[in-house]
């Protein structure tokens, strides 16, 4: 099946639950304002293109394939990243809801995290090395078998992570985050 290419298009505040995005092969494209909530985009490949004020909520991403591709002020709900095309998985997200989404097993080293919201979002065995989460809220986040290696969350915050069902070393944490390294021994800690 031939997909379509699609090069440097300004998509804006398109309403892709009514007519649906052409699947295809999306380069250095932008998404401003749109609503693709719902939508089917499996099979679908997105390489450096920006995603801003987008609502991708429940979207499927099977076999999806983002590539250098930037999310800001997203709401990106429920999505099962770990469906999408593992190997050329890139991007970065700012200011972005997150909740309920899943990376289970994706490769996310050096992601950027900035200012986003990952309440009980799924990072079991995801490599996470050298990823940063700045001024991030990880509420009910699950970290099981992650490889958090050189990641950086010195303002990230409501995080629990096991160091003994992770792998922590030379993470950063601030000494106020250090109670979420302690969670498990259910210490009663005051600063």
């Amino acid at each position: 099946m031939h997909h379509p290419y699609i090069e440097d298009i300004l998509f804006d505040k398109v309403n892709f639950t009514e007519k649906p995005l052409t699947c295809g092969d999306y380069e250095g494209c932008d998404f401003v304002n749109c609503d693709l909530s719902n939508s089917d985009l499996s099979g679908c490949h997105f390489t450096d293109c920006r995603f801003t004020g987008c609502n991708m909520g429940m979207a499927k991403l099977m076999k999806t394939s983002f590539n250098d591709v930037k999310f800001k002020d997203c709401k990106l709900l429920g999505l099962r990243f770990d469906d999408c095309n593992a190997t050329l998985f890139s991007a970065s997200f700012e200011n972005c809801q997150l909740d309920l989404s899943s990376f289970y097993k994706l490769k996310l080293k050096k992601t950027l995290f900035v200012k986003c919201k990952l309440h009980e979002t799924d990072f079991t065995e995801a490599d996470l090395t050298s990823a940063l989460f700045t001024e991030s809220d990880l509420t009910r986040a699950i970290f099981e078998n992650t490889i958090l290696e050189k990641t950086d969350l010195r303002t990230a915050f409501n995080f629990s992570i096991d160091p003994s069902r992770n792998k922590v070393k030379k993470a950063k944490f601030s000494a106020s985050g250090l109670s979420g390294l302690l969670d498990r021994f259910d210490l009663d800690i005051e600063s």
